[in-house]
């Protein structure tokens, strides 16, 4: 009884560690068949890979970087999808702005490498986000957010108005600029009459004679 009970406890556990063995190999297969090739690259869906960046006039297309604070600037695209239809909208952004109000909109085609650029964009100085929505997008569009500040203008004034003394010498000379003003030109009208003196003063008359008094005897 007892050597019988040892053999069928002893086929009991070879049976376990077979089915054991069985579950850790059938484990380990699954995982293995889940581990990515060795140098196989993490793809993206198509549509949404790509990136678009503000970039100011002078940086180069090529330049992947992003410059959210531009004057001039324009949108740079980089690694879509082959010859990918583009549209993209720049909405007024808070606090300088509105939000919705599209200020700037255009279509794009990029080139056989996913690659593409729109021309040089001006905008009044604010806060702005830009839309990129293209064909085959699965998630939602790409944006940015940046601000345009371009220096300011300083006034302009009206030149000097010519005195009256170069005005007076240029109307002497053909006519090639407007006439003088009418206060100058009185100027110049009384300046080119002959200088007048004022008359002679007379010499002061005589004196009329005195008579004179004698007292000499009168002799008849």
């Amino acid at each position: 009884m007892y050597p019988f009970s040892k053999r069928k406890s002893f086929a009991v556990a070879v049976g376990a560690a077979a089915v054991a063995t069985g579950l850790t190999l059938a484990f380990g297969a699954s995982s293995a068949g889940a581990q990515p090739v060795a140098g196989q690259a993490k793809t993206t869906a198509p549509g949404d890979n790509g990136d678009v960046k503000i970039h100011n006039p002078t940086t180069s297309v090529t330049d992947e970087r992003n410059e959210p604070h531009v004057c001039t600037f324009y949108l740079d695209a980089f690694n879509f999808d082959s010859v990918q239809s583009v549209s993209w909208s720049i909405e007024a952004w808070a606090p300088t702005g509105t939000k919705g109000t599209v200020v700037d909109s255009g279509t794009i085609t990029l080139d056989s490498s996913g690659n593409g650029f729109t021309a040089d964009q001006t905008l009044p100085n604010g806060h702005y986000k830009l839309f990129w929505t293209f064909a085959g997008e699965k998630g939602a569009a790409k944006h940015k957010v940046f601000w345009v500040s371009c220096p300011a203008t300083p006034p302009t004034s009206p030149p000097p108005s010519p005195s009256c003394e170069t005005q007076c010498e240029s109307s002497s000379q053909p006519p090639t600029s407007p006439p003088p003003s009418p206060s100058c030109e009185t100027q110049c009208e009384s300046s080119s009459q002959p200088p007048t003196s004022p008359p002679p003063t007379p010499p002061p008359a005589a004196p009329a004679p005195t008579p004179v008094q004698t007292t000499l005897p009168v002799t008849g």
